[in-house]
């Protein structure tokens, strides 16, 4: 008769150990040769529990390893009892099963994703071995960085920074208490998909009326394409050497996306704004990725969020690398309370401002009508939020009046105001 070990950890694969135990007994060819160990099945004893795993898996003609996402306890070497079972048959060269659950779910997904939207090759039943070869993330017929990356389980317990860390503050700096801040992890699929729906969750929204379809338009103060275009280019391009993750951080004027990582030589982000070539980082994982349609490889990344933050009355994003980081930053409709209170506007302005947020314009007419004060004091007013960057003066004479700025400007150059976190912190 021969033995079967079963190793996992207990809490979390219980049902999936008795399934094998039952699924042998209840087999009429099986039972006759092998017999399974389940420790749970053995009667209450005063031995330790580790030396009664080791003996059984000397004992032992066939160790099986069941494995998840749960990770057992450590002694004070690090090691679970699950590991110590693996080296322990692998010392004494038992033959050893390794199964992982759900390791395949995520291939099949991609596969069947790929065929649907981009007429991939491959079918969902293709083996994992021969789609992993096919898409080039085997190194010497094991997994690559790439492929843990992409379908692996808990790719975080090897690269450690491959996460997305998303904050949002309720002002326009960088502020602690933090009122929410996120650490996602998972495939980049994962990450990409998480940190787009804690963007979207957290910005305003507009529902419509069913006028135009049996659906009502649910429209977002930021393009949801456009937020997950950033956010997908900063995981697919990052450096993943870097000790830094991806930073998402929701500012009540701007939305930032920190990627480690600089641009490549040929690239500037003068030149992002114009038609240019696709140069990926890391084009193992950007060609997946691209199997999904989660991205183009045409270039024209930059150019999609310049042209629906166009379509959406939006200023145009800027990019701009950051000392080792390379930053998207999407402005909001900024005027909100949290920035204009931190202006120090008198009166009259405050007053004035609910004019300019709904019209996005005033006029020094306008802005007397509405103050009751006389013209040069309308015009200095008007002057210091100018000055403020809250206005900008468009035209001269009768016709002159003040728009509201596109964008926040420091010291006269793009940029964003405040603080920020150093990316990895």
């Amino acid at each position: 008769m021969q033995k079967i070990f079963i190793s996992s950890v207990q809490k979390e694969l219980a049902d999936e150990r008795a399934a094998i135990r039952d699924y042998v007994r209840g087999d009429a060819l099986l039972r006759r040769f092998f017999e399974v160990f389940l420790f749970e099945d053995l009667p209450a004893s005063d031995r330790r529990a580790d030396k009664v795993y080791l003996e059984e898996v000397e004992r032992c003609d066939v160790y099986v390893g069941i494995f998840a996402n749960e990770y057992s306890y450590e002694d004070h070497e690090g090691l679970s009892p699950t590991e110590r079972e693996f080296e322990h048959a692998t010392i004494r060269g038992k033959p050893r099963l390794v199964f992982v659950k759900g390791t395949d779910d995520k291939l099949r997904w991609f596969l069947s994703t790929a065929r649907r939207e981009r007429q991939y090759v491959l079918t969902e039943s293709t083996p994992i071995k021969e789609a992993l070869a096919h898409l080039n993330v085997l190194h010497d017929g094991k997994p690559s960085h790439a492929a843990i990356l992409l379908f692996g389980n808990q790719p975080q317990r090897f690269l450690i920074t491959s996460e997305v860390k998303c904050l949002h503050f309720h002002g326009t700096e960088v502020q602690k208490p933090i009122p929410s801040y996120q650490t996602y992890k998972g495939t980049v699929f994962d990450l990409v998909d998480q940190a787009v729906d804690f963007v979207m969750s957290k910005i305003a929204r507009a529902v419509g009326t069913r006028a135009a379809g049996p659906q009502a338009l649910v429209t977002y103060e930021l393009p949801r394409d456009a937020v997950a275009e950033a956010i997908v280019n900063a995981v697919v391009h990052r450096d993943y050497a870097s000790n830094a993750s991806v930073q998402v951080m929701l500012f009540a004027d701007r939305l930032e996306v920190w990627n480690p990582g600089e641009l490549p030589p040929s690239l500037t982000p003068e030149l992002l704004r114009k038609p240019h070539s696709s140069i990926p980082r890391n084009p193992l994982i950007a060609e997946p990725m691209f199997l999904a349609h989660y991205i183009e490889k045409a270039g024209t990344g930059t150019l999609d969020m310049i042209s629906l933050c166009r379509k959406a009355g939006l200023p145009e994003p800027d990019f701009r690398q950051n000392i080792g980081q390379w930053v998207v930053t999407f402005w909001r409709d900024w005027l909100a309370d949290e920035f204009v209170s931190g202006l120090e506007l008198n009166e009259r302005q405050t007053k004035a401002m609910v004019t300019v947020r709904r019209d996005r314009s005033i006029t020094n007419a306008v802005y007397r009508s509405i103050t009751g004060t006389s013209r040069p004091t309308a015009k200095r007013d008007l002057e210091d939020l100018v000055n403020k960057g809250v206005l900008v003066p468009i035209g001269s004479g009768r016709g002159a009046r003040y728009d509201v700025a596109r964008k926040w400007l420091t010291n006269g150059s793009n940029g964003s105001r405040g603080g920020r976190f150093g990316n990895g912190s």
